[in-house]
Parts: structure tokens; sequence; C-alpha cells
């Protein structure tokens, strides 16, 4: 078993239910246990900027997958809720990003763990720092940092703010029954 975190964000139709709905076919997924669930962030858009707010979040567990069987799983969910790739960074019912896989680094094909961006991006840091402060992230040839640490060294901590605390385990059993 591994520890592993992702990143959710979505900015087209219902936000909320589309959060909630790839929680639901992850927790489905064989090989996958959900353990960690950050409340949710409304984040203005990075990169390509002229579209709708997303909500953010990040979640932890653990798993039985590859990083390869990993990543199909997600890409899997994300097909399942509509997701289309026209604009890189554009807008999108649902993104998935795996940000760690134990403490692996890996860079192949369309795979690269931990995220490459993960140190940059505000929307990220803030709820996984929620849930996993002191989760050791590689950031170099044996060094690590915590995303608490990676937070404080962000200059600009503008853009997002705490969308609503969530009781996920309510929510979980209302999608569930």
């Amino acid at each position: 078993m591994v520890s592993f975190f992702l990143s959710l964000g979505a900015n087209i139709g219902d936000r909320f239910e589309h959060l909630k709905k790839a929680i639901q076919l992850l927790k489905q997924e064989k090989g996958i246990w959900l353990e960690s669930i950050s409340n949710i962030y409304e984040t203005d858009p990075v990169g390509f900027v002229e579209q709708p707010a997303f909500l953010n979040m990040v979640l932890g567990g653990k798993t039985e997958l590859t990083p390869e069987q990993l990543l199909q799983a997600v890409l899997e969910v994300e097909r399942k809720l509509g997701r289309v790739r026209e604009v890189r960074w554009g807008p999108r019912t649902l993104d998935i990003d795996i940000l760690t896989y134990g403490q692996e680094t890996i860079a192949e094909g369309n795979l690269e763990i931990p995220h490459p961006r993960i140190q940059d991006r505000l929307f990220v840091l803030i709820p996984f720092a929620e849930i996993a402060a002191v989760q050791k992230i590689p950031v170099g040839k044996n060094q690590f940092q915590t995303p608490s640490q990676l937070l404080e060294n962000v200059k600009d901590k503008s853009g997002v703010y705490k969308w609503k605390d969530i009781d996920w385990e309510t929510e979980l059993e209302l999608i569930e029954s």
C-alpha cells in the first residue's frame, strides 16, 4: 500500500456536484482507499484567466495501484464526468492531478510525480496543508518539503478563498443513499 494525494478542480456546470461525484467514483475504484478530504476552496483561474472560478480540493489515501494504474483510474473518472481537453488550463467539468505517490519521483510520458507545479499553486497547497501539513514531498535529490513549508514560500497568497466547510461524512452518505 502506498499513500497518495490528489488535487481536484472544477469550473463548469455544478462544480460541487462534480467534486462529490468524483469522490464517489474514486471510492468505488478497486485498490483505492480515501482517508482524508479537504474543505473546498473557490479559486481564481490560473494560466488561462478568461473563465469561471474553480472549486478546488485535495484528497489523500492509500492504493495498491501502480502510479500508471492510478493515473488511468483518475483519467477514467475525469472522462465519466465529461472532461474534454480543448484548451490548456481551460474550463473543465473536472480536473484531477496526482500530487504525490509515496515519496517517489517519476517523470515518464504523461506521468510526472510529484506534480511539477505543486510549489506554485496556492489552490493546491492550502487544501493539501489542511489535511497533510507534514507530508514529505520530494523537491530534489534526497530533499523534501512539506505542504506547509511550500506554502510559506508562496509570495502572492491571493485568489484562494474557503468556499465552505464540508461535513464529508454526511455528504458522502447522502451520495451513497
